[in-house]
């Protein structure tokens, strides 16, 4: 470990030179209260930037050790001091400055939701934050004395400012802390009470707008309030005692006029998978873990996949227990999508009719009467609904507002009048009753088979050019593995772009438990598992401060779309 002297010195004497200089100082040093570890100095201005690691003692950064030893508060902790990180790099860095990225310091900066990031680590010996630096130049030569002002001067205000526990505002900090845990802990004890979602009473639900995640703050905004049939009352461990509405397991129909809050409300049950920050207005709307959201997905390539729990009898006598395609209707990639769900252990779908195939959800009387069954492959969704409860355990929160011929398979109807939502399920109930459906079920007794697909190892390929892996994340929902694009605009659930980054490395990881043998649940269970046991370091081979954690679902989605993916159905 070198010294900060060194560095300062170094800086001095590659004043000036070229910008591959700045490999001089790609090393450890000691800046007495924390050490910076120059992972990889960027080799041009326009690059990307130098990745830095700062590391503070815990005897000097003094975090209790209550506020880092259990899992939900280290997560929180961590995505806390990545927020002051970066709000302290925007308020004592002085931007760009120079060419190319020059003068810029960052991290990972998270969004509305807490999700677990490498950006930042607390441990009994230190706190980690990784992050970024533009290392300053004029043209494609070293600007020395910018250099040393930003590790001599605005880093260490930083530093100061946003990894010292003494230095931040205890109070935001525990309350941020604090509403992670409870949240964790309502989401774990949904099974429990057999349920799958919860919404408390109180929670604003509609965002600031289609692009902005924030809550609505203008204009006449309502409060969730519960109906009292789906009222309960659940004590959490730091706030206590809230009461909200309690979605049970079954079938559930969200109805309502347009505009009146019903996929705003399926939206929110979509994002419960996820932890939100104080004030977001969402803290206590969970959905149990393994919930999916799913919708028709036109053009895409399907492989492989068991489709004839909903799609059999097709011209030509196409097979759709193995059905693969390279350009999906919107009913074949709708029916794929749920397989595919259930294939990874899927317990809870949500749908929404607005992007769903309609031929796909119902099929009424008059059309029935027009095309018969033994002409129609698909069996559409209202008759598969209840069986994929009864059979498989799996529960349904479906939007619907253009067929009432739901109401026959749902345990419970939600109906949403100006974002409150009432329990109209009595009043479906005596509407079934007064009128009879005359369409009839075209399903058999039972949902079908769900088989598993073993991926095959030679069809992933990250090579590009003469680099042997080139992996990259191009937006949120487009990764390039290596000549090929994998698009994952359909993967509603996937919120950060260091989550897209992550899956692709993550997907060149999987193959190492690709042997032939092994189910694509089986694979990304294992990935999972190391991640869980190692951190989403395994991932990488060197540190990696742009990661966000994922789930099974998102991985599978994305290798799934991968347009060179061979499997071979599990025996």
């Amino acid at each position: 470990m070198r010294s900060a002297e060194d560095l300062k010195r170094t800086l001095k004497r590659i004043d000036g030179k070229g910008y591959k200089a700045y490999k001089d100082i790609e090393e450890t040093y000691d800046f007495g209260n924390y050490i910076i570890i120059l992972d990889h100095v960027q080799g041009d201005p326009f690059a990307a930037p130098t990745r830095v690691r700062v590391r503070v003692p815990q005897n000097v950064a003094r975090f209790p050790e209550k506020s880092y030893s259990q899992k939900s508060r280290n997560i929180a902790l961590r995505d806390f001091l990545t927020r002051r990180f970066s709000d302290a790099s925007c308020k004592f860095s002085k931007g760009n400055r120079g060419s190319g990225k020059s003068g810029i310091i960052s991290i990972d900066r998270p969004g509305q939701e807490i999700l677990e990031r490498t950006s930042m680590f607390v441990t009994k010996q230190w706190v980690e934050a990784r992050f970024f630096m533009g290392l300053p130049a004029y043209g494609r030569k070293i600007a020395g004395r910018e250099a040393e002002d930003m590790f001599f001067t605005e880093l260490p205000k930083i530093v100061q400012s946003s990894l010292f526990y003494q230095s931040l505002d205890k109070e935001l900090l525990h309350e941020h802390l604090n509403t992670a845990e409870d949240a964790d802990f309502l989401r774990n004890r949904l099974d429990h009470l057999d349920l799958v979602a919860f919404v408390a009473d109180g929670s604003i639900l509609p965002r600031a707008s289609g692009i902005d995640p924030r809550p609505l703050n203008r204009g006449k905004v309502i409060p969730f309030n519960s109906p009292k049939s789906l009222r309960m009352e659940v004590v959490l461990p730091n706030r206590g005692k809230i009461t909200g509405m309690g979605i049970p397991k079954g079938v559930t129909l969200i109805v309502g006029g347009g505009y009146h809050g019903k996929s705003t409300l399926l939206k929110a049950l979509e994002l419960g998978i996820y932890n939100h920050i104080p004030g977001d207005g969402r803290e206590f709307v969970v959905t149990i873990p393994d919930t999916v959201k799913i919708r028709a997905e036109d053009g895409r390539r399907i492989e492989k996949v068991n489709i004839s729990p909903f799609i059999a009898n097709l011209p030509f006598n196409q097979d759709t227990e193995t059905f693969s395609t390279e350009d999906a209707s919107g009913s074949t990639s709708q029916a794929a999508n749920i397989i595919e769900a259930l294939e990874i252990g899927a317990k809870v779908l949500l749908i929404d009719e607005d992007t769903s195939a309609t031929n796909f959800m119902i099929r009424d009387h008059r059309m029935q009467e027009l095309v018969s069954k033994d002409k129609e492959p698909i069996t559409p969704f209202i008759d598969k609904v209840r069986q994929l409860y009864q059979d498989y355990g799996v529960s349904t929160v479906l939007v619907i507002g253009g067929s009432g011929d739901y109401f026959d398979v749902a345990d419970w109807v939600i109906c949403m009048v100006e974002y409150t939502p009432y329990d109209f399920t009595e009043q479906a109930k005596a509407i079934t009753k007064k009128y009879k459906t005359e369409r009839k079920k075209e399903a058999g007794e039972h949902f079908g088979e769900i088989t598993e697909r073993i991926p095959l190892s030679h069809s992933f390929d990250p090579r590009k050019g003469k680099k042997e892996v080139k992996i990259s994340s191009k937006g949120l929902y487009s990764i390039a593995f290596g000549t090929h694009k994998i698009e994952l605009g359909a993967v509603e659930q996937l919120i950060d772009i260091s989550q897209t980054r992550a899956i692709g490395d993550a997907i060149y990881y999987a193959t190492k438990y690709m042997d032939g043998r092994k189910t694509l649940r089986e694979i990304v269970s294992a990935v999972e598992k190391d991640i869980n046991d190692k951190g989403l370091d395994v991932l990488s081979t060197r540190p990696v401060g742009d990661y966000a954690l994922f789930r099974p679902f998102e991985l599978s989605a994305a290798i799934n779309r991968l347009r060179t993916l061979s499997v071979r159905k599990k025996e």
